[in-house]
């Protein structure tokens, strides 16, 4: 089992998420069971299966959870796209999320593809 909490893209997951329940606390109340929620679950699904994925036993598994993370950080980002759209918060405010967020989603990227040329190298 490799340890995930040394993994910098964890880490930065877990920041994002930080920086999301902080933004989620100013969005309308009447949000509150819909953009807030899908919000927040799609942010800590980030870190969540990237700390799964490193359980599995080879790295074609470890890369489909990363992949799912990758996921949710684009759902995460759409969320953030209406926010904006809504006007719902100030586009300064929401700056270094969005900075935070285009980071972990290059991260995940090269994670995906270090795993998978590993997964290539075992195959040959």
């Amino acid at each position: 089992m490799k340890n995930f909490k040394e993994l910098i893209i964890w880490k930065n997951g877990i920041e994002l998420v930080k920086g999301i329940y902080k933004i989620s606390k100013k969005l309308p109340v009447e949000e509150k069971y819909g953009l807030v929620s899908q919000l927040t679950r799609a942010a800590v699904s980030i870190p969540a299966n990237i700390a799964e994925g490193s359980s599995r036993n080879s790295d074609k598994d470890y890369a489909r959870f990363i992949q799912i993370a990758l996921g949710s950080a684009f759902e995460t980002q759409t969320y953030l796209v209406l926010i904006k759209e809504m006007n719902w918060i100030k586009i300064e405010e929401l700056e270094n999320i969005e900075t935070l967020l285009e980071e972990e989603i290059k991260m995940l990227h090269s994670f995906i593809n270090k795993l998978n040329s590993y997964q290539s190298k075992a195959n040959s």
